[in-house]
């Protein structure tokens, strides 16, 4: 895996992106251990040779566009491409993971959107320091884990996305607006 390019490291934030990914394969139950560390690796592969000319720290919204990962009415072809790499089909892809999803993968923070309607959740966030180099993370700060850890915070958010897919949900309730008056 190309964990490092010119311009910084991409690493924790790929692993964020898939780790997120991958447990909503691991709780619809059909994909096997083996099958889960095959997708993960091969979607990070595929996401840091995709990301390689495009991630730019300094600008970190520069190519987020392009970096975005999106399943609504077509699969992303990346997502595809790692899930045919275990045989799942599109098709499959479909019935375990959100039918409307939107994830940004960015220097310095992961966030996702389910449904178009839904809040935007951060499931991971660094600071850059001197270097360009994260300094301090909410997400998994050890650079050789192959799949993200988040902060309690961020997966109590995590959990309520998904138990709203457990439920048949997917996407969350319209919002309501509330007024304020001073």
């Amino acid at each position: 895996m190309h964990t490092l390019c010119a311009r910084g490291t991409m690493k924790p934030e790929i692993n964020a992106a898939v780790g997120f990914l991958s447990r909503f394969l691991r709780i619809k139950g059909h994909v096997n251990d083996r099958q889960l560390q095959t997708f993960s690796q091969t979607l990070q592969d595929i996401l840091a040779e995709q990301y390689k000319h495009h991630w730019f720290p300094d600008r970190p919204n520069k190519g987020s566009g392009y970096r975005c990962i999106r399943i609504n009415h077509k699969m992303d072809p990346l997502v595809g491409q790692a899930g045919q790499r275990i045989g799942l089909s599109i098709q499959q892809l479909y019935l375990l993971l959100p039918s409307e999803l939107t994830l940004w993968v960015d220097p310095f923070e992961v966030s996702y959107r389910i449904g178009e309607d839904g809040s935007i959740c951060v499931l991971y966030e660094s600071h850059p320091s001197n270097n360009g180099n994260p300094s301090s993370t909410t997400g998994n700060s050890n650079p050789t884990s192959s799949v993200s850890q988040v902060s309690p915070l961020v997966e109590s958010h995590i959990s309520c996305k998904e138990e709203l897919l457990v439920l048949g949900r997917t996407s969350p309730a319209k919002p309501y607006m509330m007024t304020v008056s001073s």
